[in-house]
């Protein structure tokens, strides 16, 4: 037993991936594919991406919303999670990654699943309130610009349903939210959202150290 998280080496996290990452040759060519982008930094480790589906199948989830999608690599693991007749709506912005997200979920013959819409996430989250969504959905995804983490939170919060999980990555920022006085926005915002979260009665919390530091927030 040890009384606190283990410090992954090179060697210790191959082992992880060698012993228990599941991923198919599609998730696979995506990422390779991804890896050569100038924003690489942006994809989800894998074995993130096979925990978010894991969450999917053991919430039940049925309506999925996901701020932040990129090459579409997590939303084609949780897309893959759903039951039949299940849903993934997609928030992001232009940008010419989204053909290549496009491209791979039809060739996992998941595009039917997935609905991805381009403009500013907390203007498609506003729609959706006004098309009376709210508490609608059961998990949020939220890997998105960080400055918007608290404003996401409270929209989450207004479209999950009671029960609902809302799921934000990067919590832990490669380490700069120990940053005294931050100058970045980035990361004042996710200084705020995980201090602030700390004490929201609205949610129960877990802040695990997988990635770069995902946090989970069942809505009570």
């Amino acid at each position: 037993m040890t009384a606190r998280t283990l410090k992954l080496d090179d060697a210790l996290y191959s082992y992880l991936l060698d012993v228990s990452l599941r991923e198919t040759p599609v998730l696979k060519r995506l990422r390779d594919e991804t890896q050569a982008l100038p924003m690489a930094r942006w994809q989800v480790a894998p074995e993130e991406g096979q925990f978010l589906a894991l969450l999917v199948k053991l919430t039940g989830a049925r309506r999925l919303l996901e701020v932040g999608t990129f090459t579409g690599y997590s939303a084609l693991c949780m897309a893959s999670a759903l039951p039949e007749g299940g849903s993934l709506l997609c928030c992001d912005i232009p940008g010419d990654y989204n053909a290549t997200a496009l491209r791979y979920w039809q060739e996992a013959g998941l595009a039917g699943r997935i609905e991805l819409r381009l403009a500013p996430a907390l203007e498609t989250l506003a729609q959706l309130e006004q098309q009376g969504q709210g508490g609608q959905f059961d998990l949020a995804f939220i890997d998105a610009d960080k400055a918007n983490y608290p404003a996401y939170l409270e929209s989450a919060l207004r479209l999950l349903r009671p029960g609902g999980l809302a799921i934000f990555d990067n919590t832990l920022w490669s380490g700069r939210v120990l940053e005294a006085d931050a100058e970045s926005a980035d990361t004042r915002a996710i200084q705020a959202l995980n201090r602030a979260l700390k004490d929201d009665a609205r949610v129960d919390l877990s802040l695990l150290p997988l990635g770069d530091g995902l946090t989970l927030c069942r809505k009570r």
